[in-house]
């Protein structure tokens, strides 16, 4: 996982609109980078959810928020329209950049061991560095969680 005060590592990733978008393009801006297992599922939805509604808040405090899962951009224009989701939603589909970030690894669902995202957030800096990582996030009031940060 990786510590605050770190160098966020960039990243090139195809959102839900097609288009390619860049960490490092967002430099002299915060940006709130989460990532997600799984497009419309309930904790996702709620994760997401809350992002949304408090998406004005995040603009207010001069924030972007980008959302991260392996799901294909298709996957993710649905899910975006079908909430009205006003962010970006980012397609990682060999999970490369949320191994770089350490948002990805062994859980346990349902008593079985298996590898995949390890729902979390940071909080990138103006400088790119990051201000604050939340590991194990709980989707439920996380987003304002992350807003009590900024």
């Amino acid at each position: 996982m990786l510590h605050e005060n770190a160098i966020a590592p960039d990243f090139v990733l195809t959102s839900d609109r097609g288009e390619e978008v860049r960490l490092s393009s967002f430099r002299g801006q915060k940006v709130v980078v989460y990532f997600y297992p799984k497009d419309d599922t309930p904790g996702c939805t709620t994760e997401a959810c809350s992002f949304r509604d408090a998406y004005d808040l995040f603009l207010e405090k001069g924030a972007v928020v980008i959302g991260i899962s392996p799901d294909p951009p298709t996957s993710h224009e649905r899910f975006r329209a079908k909430y009205g989701l006003p962010f970006y939603l980012l397609s990682d589909p060999d999970h490369a950049v949320a191994e770089q970030y350490g948002a990805w690894g062994e859980k346990t669902i349902f008593g079985k061991k298996t590898e995949g995202i390890l729902r979390s957030t940071f909080i990138v800096g103006e400088d790119g560095r990051v201000l604050k990582a939340f590991p194990k996030v709980t989707p439920e009031g996380h987003a304002q969680q992350v807003l009590e940060h900024l």
